[in-house]
């Protein structure tokens, strides 16, 4: 019997006759413990997740008609309502809001103190009991928040669906990239398979970036609880990744239906949807810190122009890019040449190529941490 079912949750106005809905889709026993929560577009303008939650309904749709559904599965198709408005002079914006200019995925919700001070005296020797109690206190702890507007109000939403979910994957990308995925550094080697299925060429492992993006405040609570308990078994129980499928212009069939399918055979193997997966792919890279992420920096205004292309090999003082000023005073100055300072893999570009003095060009990952901990390891 098909279990799906669409629901629309409705987020205060923030002006007089002017509210959104958001929209949740539900598969699956809603009794059973297993839980997967999947999201698309919080950051509205990035499409290639779209694509990928087009596919994946009509792929779990057959699933749920075969009765093939073992655990709960909810998606997000559109998760940022007040983002996807966001037209201004034909060009969609959906990353900030305007009314506050903070990014729709950084500051969510950190629950930790909260949470460790209601449960300091209900802990005990069995992980699972434990695991129960805290989930228990997320709930009622969520349901005691009153957020200020639209967008904490969102925030609070998106984390009430998924707080007690045992897989949470936030769907974006990147500007001009590869596949690549970031997860918190304990749930690794663990979350390698989801690495490997999506075929990710760089996977950033952080406790903690600094910032709070989705994923992080649905997994980070749980280590960090378990290192302010550490006479009780806490263990990382929810899979939370940030997933950036490819480059912003990535945006086909051919892509979307071959995420989807990633993420259906992800599922299946992690027992959310009966069936046997194909073999898992071999996982093409070895994770790396995201404190070991190289930001190259534009040191000259221009236009730039890329040597090498996500994906690449990198060796330190290799020509990345190079920037062109037709108005040099100097022909000798009308190139600056941009190069790298780590050995790494290169991952994203960017699409519009201008160059600003210090405005991020590209991302190499590495393999020695760069950054202290504490910094803020995400780009704006």
């Amino acid at each position: 019997m098909a279990t799906k079912n669409i629901k629309q949750y409705y987020l205060p106005a923030s002006s007089p006759g002017n509210s959104r809905t958001l929209t949740a889709i539900y598969y699956g026993n809603h009794s059973r413990p297993n839980k997967a929560y999947i999201q698309a577009g919080l950051h509205a303008n990035e499409a290639p997740g779209f694509m990928a939650m087009h596919h994946l309904i009509d792929k779990l749709d057959a699933a749920d008609k075969a009765d093939q559904i073992t655990g709960q599965i909810i998606l997000v198709p559109v998760a940022n309502p007040i983002g996807i408005s966001q037209w201004r002079d034909q060009r969609l914006e959906g990353r900030f809001d305007f009314y506050n200019s903070v990014n729709f995925n950084r500051e969510h919700l950190d629950l930790t103190e909260r949470i460790a001070n209601r449960v300091k005296d209900r802990l005990g020797s069995d992980p699972d009991e434990n695991v129960a109690v805290i989930r228990k206190t997320m709930a009622k702890t969520l349901e005691s928040i009153t957020p200020e507007d639209e967008a904490g109000c969102l925030k609070h939403l998106l984390l009430s669906l998924s707080y007690d979910a045992e897989i949470v994957l936030d769907l974006h990308c990147d500007d001009q990239a590869v596949m690549h995925v970031y997860l918190g550094t304990p749930l690794w080697p663990d979350a390698a398979d989801l690495s490997a299925q999506l075929g990710a060429e760089v996977t950033l492992l952080a406790e903690d970036s600094g910032v709070t993006p989705f994923d992080e405040a649905c997994s980070r609570i749980w280590w960090q609880l378990a290192s302010r308990f550490p006479d009780h078994p806490i263990p990382p129980t929810c899979l939370s990744a940030t997933v950036e499928f490819r480059g912003i212009t990535d945006v086909t069939h051919e892509y979307g239906n071959f995420d989807a399918e990633n993420i259906f055979r992800f599922l299946q193997r992690r027992h959310f949807i009966d069936g046997k997966a194909p073999d898992l792919p071999a996982l093409r890279n070895d994770a790396t810190p995201l404190r070991g992420v190289a930001h190259v920096k534009a040191p000259v205004p221009g236009v730039v122009v890329f040597l090498k292309n996500p994906g690449d090999r990198i060796k330190k003082g290799a020509a990345i890019a190079e920037i062109i000023n037709p108005v040099a005073e100097k022909s000798e100055d009308r190139i600056t040449v941009v190069r790298s300072e780590i050995d790494g893999i290169l991952f994203s570009t960017r699409t519009d190529h201008y160059a600003r003095p210090g405005r991020i060009l590209a991302k190499i990952a590495g393999k020695t941490p760069l950054k202290d901990k504490g910094e803020n390891l995400l780009t704006l």
